[in-house]
C-alpha cells in the first residue's frame, strides 16, 4: 500500500474505477465482477460461509441481502462453494430459486474461517476505496458560507470577532483550540458550528486489509440516511456501504492512547476503528482536553504528522502499519492554560485558536432574556439588577451556563409546587440556594 505523502492533494487512493467521476451525487459503485471488489475471492467465499453457517438453510438472493454484493456474483462463490461440497441444494425455494444448505464439510470450513476472523455482515471495501471515494465526496461538498455559522450558533450570545473565527476554522475545514473558564460556551460552540456543515457521506460498513477485517460503521456516531438510490443511468450502487450525515464525534476525559488505534477483538476476531477515523468526513470534538486518561502530551505527539498530513497510521496485531485518511475537524476544547499543557510545536499545527471568557453583563442579560423568552417567561423589571448584585456580593464571575442553569432550576421549582411556571424573585432565590449551595436572599 502506497500513500503519497508530501501534500493533501496528492493523498488519493488508487482504484477510478470505484468512484463516479461524472455526476454531482457521487454513489459508490456496484462492483461487476469479484476482483472489483478487491477482496480476495477466498476471503469472499469464507464470508458468505461464515453467513450461512448461522442459518438452518438460505436462499442466494438472501445471502447477497447480507453481504451486499450483487446476486451475480454471490451465485458464482456459491457455486464455488458447491463445487467443493461446503454447500448443498436442498429444494426449490420458486420458479428461479433453490433452498440450499451447509454441509458437514462446510460446517467444518466454516468453523475454521469463524477462528480466523468471526466478522460476519456486508464485504468489505479495501482501505484505498474508501480513501478514494472519501476524497471524491469531500472535493464536492457545498462550501459553508459565513451566514449559515452565524445562523448555526445564533443560540449563543457571542462577540463578532469569536463568530468570525468559529466561521474562519469550519470553512477551511482546519482544526480549532477553544480555551478558557468553564462554563462559557465552549462545548457549545464546537457542537453548534458543526450544524453549519452540508452534504451526505458514503461510507462503507467495514474495511478489509489483507485477511484482517476493520468494523468501521458504527450507530453510536453515525446517523444513517436514506440509504441512496440507484443512478440514472442505470448504475447500481454498493451495498457495502451506507449513506450517513456527516458526523460528529465526541470524547471526553475516558480517552486513552490506546483509543487512537485499531481495538482488537479477542472473541470476535476483528478490528474495530478508532474514533477519530470514524468522525471522518465530519467533525472530531475532545471535550475537557487534559482531563484525559492518557498524557496530554502523548496525544498531540500522536497528531502532529496527521494533522500536517492529513494521513494517519493505524497498526494491526501483525505489527503492519495502514495508511488511512484523517479527514475530519479537529477540536480541542479545554478550561485548562495552553501554555501549560501544549508545546509550541503542535500549536503551530492547529488551524485557530479561540478564547471564550466571562460574558460582560449586558451579554448575560441577553442570554437569560431570550432563554425565558424561549420559553415564554417574562423577566420581572429589576431582577436582572438584583441578580448582578448577588453575583457582585458572593464574588462570583458571571458565566455563559449560568442563565439557562438557573432558569431551568426555576421551572423545576415550579413544577415541584403544582404552578405555572413563571419567574420571581423568591423562585430565583430558591433557585439560586439549590444550584450554588449556599444560603441568602436576592435583595
Amino acid at each position: 500500500m502506497d500513500i503519497r505523502e508530501n501534500s493533501s492533494e496528492n493523498n488519493s487512493l488508487f482504484r477510478p474505477e470505484a468512484v463516479p467521476n461524472d455526476t454531482e451525487d457521487i454513489v459508490p459503485k456496484e462492483p461487476r465482477e469479484l476482483e472489483d471488489t478487491g477482496i480476495s475471492r477466498e476471503d469472499l467465499e469464507d464470508l458468505v460461509l461464515k453467513v450461512v453457517y448461522t442459518v438452518r438453510g438460505f436462499t442466494i438472493d438472501w445471502v447477497a441481502k447480507q453481504v451486499g454484493l450483487p446476486l451475480r456474483l454471490v451465485n458464482d462463490l456459491v457455486e464455488e462453494l458447491q463445487d467443493s461440497a461446503a454447500v448443498e441444494i436442498v429444494g426449490q425455494a420458486g420458479t428461479m430459486s433453490f433452498k440450499m444448505r451447509v454441509t458437514d464439510l462446510g460446517r467444518k470450513r466454516a468453523a475454521e474461517a469463524m477462528r480466523a476472523s468471526g466478522y460476519v455482515g456486508p464485504a468489505p471495501v479495501t482501505v484505498e476505496d474508501y480513501s478514494k471515494m472519501l476524497e471524491a465526496q469531500l472535493a464536492r461538498m457545498p462550501k459553508t458560507e459565513p451566514e449559515e455559522v452565524s445562523k448555526a450558533i445564533d443560540e449563543l450570545v457571542l462577540p463578532p470577532n469569536i463568530v468570525e473565527v468559529a466561521g474562519l476554522a469550519r470553512s477551511s475545514g482546519r482544526s480549532l483550540f477553544l480555551w478558557g473558564p468553564p462554563g462559557n460556551g465552549k462545548t457549545s460552540v464546537g457542537h453548534l458550528i458543526h450544524n453549519a456543515i452540508k452534504g451526505d457521506l458514503w461510507i462503507p460498513y467495514c474495511l478489509g486489509v489483507g485477511h484482517s477485517v476493520i468494523k468501521f460503521f458504527d450507530p453510536q456516531c453515525h446517523q444513517v440516511v436514506e440509504n441512496g438510490s440507484d443512478s440514472g443511468n442505470g448504475q447500481r450502487f454498493d451495498r457495502r456501504w451506507v449513506r450517513i450525515r456527516r458526523p460528529f464525534v465526541v470524547v471526553g476525559g475516558e480517552l486513552r492512547i490506546e483509543s487512537l488505534d485499531l481495538a482488537f477483538h479477542p472473541v470476535l476476531r476483528y478490528y474495530e476503528a478508532p474514533m477519530h477515523l470514524k468522525a471522518n468526513g465530519g467533525t472530531f470534538l475532545i471535550d475537557d482536553f487534559g482531563c484525559q486518561r492518557a498524557d496530554p502530551q502523548e496525544i498531540l505527539h500522536r497528531w502532529v504528522l496527521p494533522l500536517e498530513r492529513h494521513i494517519d497510521y493505524l497498526t494491526l496485531r501483525t505489527g503492519q502499519q495502514v495508511p488511512v485518511p484523517f479527514k475530519q475537524m479537529l477540536i480541542l476544547s479545554t478550561n485548562l492554560d495552553p501554555e501549560k499543557i501544549m508545546d509550541a510545536a503542535f500549536l503551530r499545527r492547529m488551524g485557530y485558536r479561540l478564547y471564550l471568557g466571562y460574558p460582560s453583563p449586558d451579554q448575560y442579560a441577553q442570554i437569560f432574556k431570550r432563554y425565558a423568552a424561549g420559553l415564554e417567561l417574562t423577566v420581572p423589571e429589576g431582577m436582572l439588577e438584583r441578580l448582578f448584585s448577588r453575583y457582585s456580593e458572593e464574588g462570583r464571575p458571571l458565566r455563559g451556563s449560568e442563565p439557562r442553569d438557573l432558569i431551568e432550576r426555576c421551572r423545576d421549582i415550579c413544577n415541584y409546587r403544582n404552578q405555572s411556571i413563571f419567574l420571581s424573585e423568591e423562585i430565583l432565590n430558591t433557585a439560586w440556594r439549590g444550584y450554588f449551595g449556599e444560603k441568602g436572599v436576592v435583595r
